[in-house]
């Protein structure tokens, strides 16, 4: 009665809370995926290609009551090969007014592609730099939602959100996801009653002129184009301090008059979750200068760098933008196809943030409501082909990107155990070659390999480039004093992967209450694992914890009596190159002698591993002597 009402308690509560994550999340997707929705027809533009961008100083002039923008955004570039024009991603809705390089009007073309082409005094060759000043204004695309005007409670807002290619619709400049831009410093003109938003700090006090107000924002670190972002309207400014000295850092807010009081609580939470982040990972990326939140109108959160803009302040919420400023601003992914590297890190970070702030229960629900989401359709690969990557459902996928994602950083944590991994991701984070750049999915794997000291390419491969997950089929009995025998089946969701290697975790119950967990390392189909268990079992449990994608497992309790003929296994059986012979872990292996059908001795082994591919085609039969006697198996060698 006790344990039927626990379990009616356990479902209600994570049914409930299920359905609440389940929203939570798959609202993050959809508004990042908004974001994009519109955009996603512009890729890469090749005639960009030619330069790397180092620097820009850009001052916009904007009135939150009026859709428009006037700019002025001077840029430094360095010539990757001999360059005679220069070409800026830019809508044609805008129109440019004048182009020049110091005090020298250069000619331009604003052409059908959303091009600005400018042609140079004379060329610029490789390795060399040079700075244009671009004369802009106009009413941004309207639709594309890059740049909007809206109202709050009444109030004009401006607000921009570019991820991936919308600031083409506001700003010139080169949307090449592998171009970060070393450092900007950004000027808002305002009407002087708004409060404006950049990313980084402010130098100075604002500046008033009359009834306008300039306020500037530096920020010193690498930045790509869709990360840069302003807003202006009448905020109420609030700031924390996080961080632990001397590496302390201010937390700047920007919220809604209307939502003062209630975002100043919601915002509490903020503080202890950079404690988390930073005692897991590494100090905060940008704390020489600032972190921050700026609510704005869209239906999820962005995680600008330096300050988030926020739907509301929410803990998920936070944590999902705030996890952002490491994976996926400090290191950004590569490409589209390796967008897990943001959102399904991001969205591990909310989880574990759930794991230390809430308890191990608490945890539990939120992975086994990822594993039910993922394991809804059978198919779905984490990393991306080339025509996946154009598709903005498929980028922004909930199911694949954001749980997926993050339940394979569960498993791959799982397999290599709290240290290795946290001190894997440590290292990801501050490889020279990647650290506020790019990096694509074999880094990442590289670390991981390097502290685990073996190859991962058979778990990437199952988990991130193909498809589909595993459902098990366990047998357990005890098998002789101290024992238990445990037979693993296994069948996939879908044909790309024909097994799934995992270590395979299992609880089991005694007679007085006692537990213990298991882990079956299940590397072939079919496999039967002996090993040492602390007391005779009475119950058994897959996977408690929920560290493994799978769907419909089960594991139950046999009744077989231990026979020491049935306890030894030889598999894989049939075999072309190696045997592994399975004793139960009392037991010493003397000598191993393999004969032909002839009876003829063809090989002999002192291990319980070893190579059978010199032999014939056929049936063959194995006596294994032990301290316990001899015993008689045999094998098809194919």
């Amino acid at each position: 009665m006790k344990k039927q009402y626990l379990l009616l308690l356990y479902l209600t509560f994570s049914i409930a809370f299920a359905q609440n994550r389940v929203s939570q999340i798959n609202r993050i997707a959809e508004s990042e995926m908004k974001a994009a929705s519109q955009l996603m027809a512009f890729q890469v533009n090749p005639n960009t290609a030619n330069y790397d961008v180092t620097y820009h100083k850009l001052e916009f002039t904007v009135n939150p009551s009026v859709y428009a923008i006037t700019g002025k955004v001077t840029t430094t570039f360095t010539a990757l090969s001999n360059m005679t024009t220069v070409t800026f991603d830019l809508t044609n809705q805008l129109n440019v007014s004048s182009v020049k390089q110091g005090t020298t009007n250069l000619t331009y073309v604003q052409n059908t592609n959303n091009e600005l082409v400018i042609t140079l005094p004379s060329t610029l060759t490789t390795g060399n730099s040079a700075t244009v000043e671009i004369n802009y204004s106009g009413a941004p695309a309207s639709g594309e939602q890059a740049f909007t005007r809206t109202t709050h409670n009444g109030t004009p807002i401006i607000w921009t959100l570019s991820e991936p290619f919308g600031a083409r619709d506001w700003w010139p400049c080169k949307q090449d996801l592998n171009d970060k831009i070393e450092s900007i410093d950004i000027y808002i003109t305002a009407p002087s009653q708004y409060v404006s938003v950049a990313n980084g700090v402010e130098p100075a006090p604002p500046v008033v002129n009359g009834s306008n107000k300039t306020t500037h924002f530096h920020h010193g670190y690498p930045i790509p184009a869709y990360l840069v972002a302003i807003a202006v309207t009448n905020y109420q400014v609030y700031t924390q301090t996080a961080g632990t000295a001397p590496n302390t850092f201010p937390v700047i807010n920007y919220i809604y008059p209307e939502n003062y009081t209630n975002a100043v609580n919601d915002l509490a939470q903020t503080l202890p979750i950079m404690d988390l982040f930073e005692n897991l990972f590494e100090i905060y990326p940008f704390h020489n200068e600032k972190y921050g939140h700026a609510q704005f109108g869209w239906g999820g959160g962005m995680e600008h760098t330096t300050v988030s803009f926020m739907t509301n302040f929410s803990r998920e919420l936070i944590a999902h933008e705030m996890a952002h400023q490491w994976f996926g601003n400090k290191i950004t992914c590569g490409t589209w196809k390796d967008i897990w590297l943001n959102e399904g890190f991001a969205t591990y970070l909310a989880a574990l943030v759930i794991e230390n702030m809430d308890g191990l229960d608490s945890f539990i629900f939120e992975k086994a409501d990822m594993i039910n989401f993922i394991t809804s359709q059978p198919n779905g690969n984490v990393y991306l082909t080339d025509a996946q990557a154009t598709n903005v459902n498929r980028i922004f996928s909930s199911r694949l990107s954001y749980n997926k994602g993050a339940m394979v950083l569960e498993m791959l944590r799982f397999k290599l155990g709290d240290t290795a991994f946290f001190q894997g991701m440590r290292n990801y984070l501050a490889d020279p070659n990647l650290a506020f750049k790019y990096a694509v999915t074999n880094d990442f794997k590289s670390h991981m390999e390097a502290v685990y000291g073996q190859s991962l390419t058979e778990f990437f491969n199952d988990w991130i480039y193909n498809q589909g997950y595993p459902t098990y089929t366990i047998t357990a009995q005890n098998w002789g004093t101290g024992q238990a025998k445990f037979v693993i089946n296994q069948t996939q969701s879908d044909p790309s992967v024909s097994f799934f290697e995992m270590p395979v975790p299992v609880r089991i119950y005694g007679f007085n209450g006692e537990q213990a967990d298991l882990v079956l390392n299940n590397t072939v189909n079919g496999q039967t694992i002996i090993t040492a268990v602390p007391f005779p079992i009475v119950n058994v449990e897959f996977d408690p914890e929920r560290h493994i994608i799978s769907a419909n497992s089960t594991i139950s309790l046999g009744t077989e009596v231990f026979d020491m003929e049935n306890a030894i296994a030889v598999y894989p059986n049939p075999t072309n190159d190696v045997i592994h012979i399975q004793l139960p872990d009392n037991i010493g292996v003397t000598r191993i002698s393999v004969y032909n059908s002839l009876g003829q001795k063809v090989l002999e082994s002192h291990t319980t591993d070893f190579s059978v591919s010199t032999l014939s085609d056929g049936v063959h039969f194995i006596d294994i002597q032990t301290q316990e006697g001899t015993y008689h198996k045999k094998f098809i060698k194919k």
